[in-house]
């Protein structure tokens, strides 16, 4: 079998964790601390990055520490992972569902400016599948209203829209680094942060409250990386700008060589880092034709069958709301192999399933 993802762990990785546990630090330390600035530098376009240990632990504290709380609402899509409203809805705070565009999978802006009233506090955009959102319009609204953006980059280290690295177009930005990602620390999550006070605040809240031990200042978490996590990041780090060539390369193949079904267009001006390759089946079951995959020898995923909206954890925020294009998209969407394991005739035969499988039920 194919598999759909597949985390891509090396010596590098493994002597990281070695030489940590030789240190005899392995709590939060001098890898955590260089492994902020190296991620700044290659992934956050220079911002200031703390370390967390999840990316939903990055997403909630980011919007505490922007000033997100009871009585506001930030506008999120439906269609992404339930982590983006938990953050939300974990700070007391109100997620208010809006459709997606119907090509990128991403927000739709003109969604989000009808959905805005008085307790609007931000706005989280989604970079879904690796694919920016489109940042110019958003960043227009937002202006326009007075309101904060904060980025879901979970899936999109080193996207970029109109040039611009995402994860530097609002107040923070959340990236994950769990291991089916595009690169991992075994667990954990990295915010980017516009300023200095976000960064203090996120990690402030990230450690009990504490700058200085014992002197706690607001009540807090334990959201701390561990140096043995933050070792495995620095050494996937090294390789991500490599893997991720691999995985444009991988998804030019699939666009030039797939069949029968609608394969993910790219917006102009941005750069697709393709942690998810997801095409849309319009004239067959979606499930169905991934089980066929499936007996073909072809793994695949689906993200995500069940929008927020409708989730049994969320549905109370937004009852009896319908979202044509982000139902649409969760019958429809797929995702394919695209990682950097792939070989060459594993893409082969990736597109000799797809498109028999296409053209079986045509």
């Amino acid at each position: 079998m194919i598999p759909a993802a597949k985390p891509l762990i090396g010596d590098e990785e493994r002597e990281a964790v070695d030489r940590v546990l030789r240190s005899g630090m392995i709590a939060g330390g001098p890898e955590v601390a260089a492994f902020e600035q190296e991620f700044a530098e290659q992934v956050a376009g220079g911002w200031t990055c703390v370390a967390v240990n999840s990316g939903t632990a990055g997403s909630h504290l980011g919007l505490l520490a922007a000033g997100v709380g009871p009585g506001d609402e930030v506008i999120v899509p439906s269609f992404t992972f339930a982590a983006t409203a938990n953050s939300v809805a974990l700070t007391g705070a109100t997620p208010v569902f809006v459709d997606i565009e119907p090509d990128h999978f991403c927000i739709d802006p003109a969604a989000v400016e009808a959905a805005i009233t008085p307790r609007t506090k931000g706005i989280q955009p989604v970079h879904l599948y690796g694919h920016p959102a489109n940042m110019t319009a958003l960043r227009a609204i937002a202006d326009k209203h007075g309101l904060a953006i904060y980025e879901d980059a979970a899936q999109a280290h080193a996207a970029e829209w109109q040039g611009q690295r995402v994860g530097t177009f609002g107040d923070f930005a959340m990236f994950s680094l769990y291991p089916t990602k595009n690169m991992t620390s075994g667990e954990g999550g990295m915010v980017s942060c516009k300023d200095d006070t976000i960064a203090r605040n996120v990690r402030l809240l990230r450690n009990q409250g504490m700058e200085k031990r014992y002197e706690n200042e607001v009540v807090g978490f334990n959201a701390r990386m561990t140096d043995v996590h933050a070792a495995i990041g620095r050494a996937q780090l090294a390789k991500l700008a490599g893997w991720t060539k691999q995985r444009q390369d991988n998804a030019a193949f699939l666009n030039a060589n797939l069949r029968g079904v609608v394969v993910p267009p790219v917006a102009e001006g941005a750069t697709h880092v393709w942690h998810q390759y997801t095409i849309r089946v319009v004239d067959q079951d979606r499930d169905a034709f991934a089980a066929e995959l499936g007996n073909r020898g072809v793994g695949s995923g689906v993200y995500y069958p069940i929008p927020n909206h409708r989730l049994p954890s969320l549905t109370h925020f937004a009852p009896d709301l319908h979202l044509e294009q982000t139902e649409i998209a969760a019958q429809q969407a797929l995702s394919l192999p695209v990682h950097p394991a792939l070989s060459q005739a594993d893409l082969e035969t990736v597109v000799e399933v797809v498109n028999a499988v296409a053209a079986a039920g045509a």
